[in-house]
């Protein structure tokens, strides 16, 4: 071998060597990057107005600022974080059907108030209802947020409402929540874990098919013969059956919990109040049971059926279906075999009829 080749051959092996080193150091740069990523996941939050920051200056957060960058948590506030309880995945509260629910975590505990008035104002305009949880470390659950409270959490979630009487919940909406949380936590340096979208936008369209399904309302009207109801006299015969008058303009039958049963409105497009019931005539009322929403259907049915029985013998009216055709046996029986029907279909869904689940998808 030449000289000449003998110093190639040694100018190849230092390059090579050149290489390695480089490429270890770039794999050692990854690494350490990697870990300081995994560090920063669990961020300080930013502090709220009003505290100092830990240096001793204020620093107070910037609603739709970009958020500053985040500061790696000290070797005592990951020991902190790692004592904590995790909580439970979900708030009892919440189901997995109906929900779409983004956790999200804090090192550094935020006020409740606080973050609930900061995400109002980058959610306002979603087409889905939000309902807001908090975990308590020292009771050790998930409790709804106070809007205007001054507890403090590490964990917090939102739970948007797939579906309601409206339809089922959009990509936008989802993306409207995910991409305003996002902007509410970077403010106070807390970390979003949203699910992901496709899967819920598709769980929320076929319960959406199922409640369409389900979703009826039984009609009873009762209309005067001779002479229009007196609305005083109708009144009397309300309250004594126990129906209160609401700001809906209708009055409405509770059950014990104070939920409504059925509802009693003008069949003529006047609003019932209490100040115009004494003045007030009418051709007929209507009674309207919405099925879904109501437990034990058929016995609140009966009780529908047997009010406006009487409202009709005291005020000289008959009672009539949506197609003014009177009521016989026969139609009641056939409504009372529907209600028991849709009602048993939610029960197999896992949604009995006026359960809280269902006053949710029913609204």
């Amino acid at each position: 071998m030449s000289i000449s080749e003998l110093q190639m051959g040694l100018v190849g092996a230092g390059g090579v060597v050149v290489v390695g080193i480089f490429a270890f150091n770039k794999w050692q740069e990854r690494k350490h990057r990697k870990a300081a990523d995994a560090l920063a996941k669990v961020g300080v939050q930013e502090p709220l107005a009003g505290e100092p920051a830990a240096g001793g200056e204020r620093v107070e957060p910037v609603i739709g600022a970009e958020a500053p960058p985040r500061p790696t948590p000290t070797d005592q506030q990951l020991r902190d974080a790692s004592a904590r309880r995790v909580p439970p995945l979900l708030p009892p509260e919440v189901d997995e059907r109906a929900d779409w629910v983004v956790r999200i975590e804090s090192i550094e505990s935020v006020v409740a108030g606080q973050f609930y008035h900061a995400a109002a104002q980058h959610l306002d305009g979603l087409g889905k209802p939000v309902r807001w949880f908090g975990f308590s470390d020292t009771e050790n659950r998930w409790e709804p947020l106070n809007p205007h409270g001054a507890a403090r959490y590490h964990w917090l979630c939102a739970a948007l409402q797939l579906v309601d009487r409206r339809g089922a919940a959009t990509e936008g909406d989802l993306a409207h929540l995910a991409a305003g949380l996002q902007r509410v936590c970077d403010a106070f340096m807390a970390i979003p874990s949203p699910p992901a979208r496709a899967e819920a936008q598709a769980r929320g369209a076929e319960l959406d098919r199922l409640c369409a399904g389900v979703d009826i309302q039984i009609g009873v009207n009762v209309l005067a013969r001779d002479q229009a109801f007196s609305g005083a006299k109708l009144s009397g015969l309300l309250h004594t059956a126990g129906l209160e008058l609401q700001g809906d303009g209708c009055f409405h039958s509770r059950d014990d919990k104070g939920l409504t049963e059925f509802v009693l409105s003008n069949l003529e497009p006047v609003l019932f109040s209490a100040e115009g019931m004494r003045g007030l005539t009418t051709q007929g009322i209507t009674l309207t049971l919405d099925v879904p929403r109501v437990a034990d259907g058929v016995q609140v049915f009966e009780r529908m059926m047997a009010l406006a029985q009487r409202i009709a013998e005291a005020l000289g009216g008959v009672v009539v279906d949506d197609n003014r055709a009177p009521f016989g046996d026969k139609a009641v029986g056939l409504i009372r075999s529907q209600i028991e029907q849709f009602q048993g279909q939610m029960a197999e869904q896992g949604i009995p009829a006026g359960s809280p689940l269902a006053l949710r998808l029913f609204s």
